[in-house]
């Protein structure tokens, strides 16, 4: 049984880019959330049929990738949002610089930074996405990415000098990288078939014991076999 539900409403500017040419970008969204996208081109409203075998994962992601791509994501990238290990973050300016205007459009050009430079510099370090639209900041990623760019953006928006919002992204990048190679080290040292591999002379002491009591390496009662 298939059922209809409403995600989200997208900027008016917006929708052009959500349904694509011909609606191929429409198409192309429902197909890979599992169901059947609809947009009203008057209001920016979208919702979407499901098949009656969607992947609940996919749905429950849906209405973020219809946000992302209303706030300025490119369809393409937002799509990604499906997947397991991508996951998006927003900022609201306003909420650091306020409600006016002039204010916004500054905190917009630091975040961009000139020839859009900082934002870039961000993504290539993070190897996340930043949209930047209107008065809010998107950005998409792994867990990894976002840990790396949401502390950037954040000190920009709290007025840090970009010297230094990059100074401590390279750090952050570079202190992850030390921490996944040591963690690396730790696993291909330590012996991962059995947990008794971990514990010297545990296997024998329970073998020992089941012999002892006739009883299995789980408790359970059983008859020795003849060697």
């Amino acid at each position: 049984m298939t059922s209809v539900e409403h995600l989200c409403r997208v900027p008016r500017e917006r929708i052009a880019v959500l349904i694509g040419k011909q609606g191929s970008t429409r198409e192309m969204i429902g197909k890979k959330c599992g169901g059947e996208l609809s947009v009203d081109s008057q209001t920016g409203d979208v919702s979407i049929v499901w098949e009656e075998d969607h992947d609940p994962i996919k749905r429950m992601k849906a209405p973020e990738v219809i946000s992302a791509i209303g706030r300025g994501v490119a369809p393409k990238r937002a799509i990604q949002l499906l997947e397991d290990d991508f996951f998006m973050r927003i900022y609201d300016i306003r909420e650091w610089v306020g409600r006016q205007p002039n204010q916004v459009r500054r905190m917009r050009s630091r975040l961009i930074g000139r020839n859009g430079r900082i934002r870039t510099l961000i993504e290539e370090i993070s190897n996340c996405e930043i949209a930047i639209y209107g008065s809010t900041v998107v950005i998409i990623g792994g867990n990894q990415g976002l840990a790396l760019a949401s502390p950037a953006i954040e000190g920009l928006l709290g007025g840090s000098e970009h010297s230094t919002v990059l100074f401590g992204l390279e750090q952050d990048k570079k202190r992850n990288r030390l921490r996944s190679k040591n963690l690396d080290t730790f696993e291909d040292r330590v012996p991962q078939d059995t947990f008794e591999s971990m514990v010297p002379g545990l296997s024998t002491a329970r073998k020992n014991r089941a012999r002892s009591g006739n009883l299995d390496s789980h408790g359970k009662n059983f008859e020795l076999e003849d060697e």
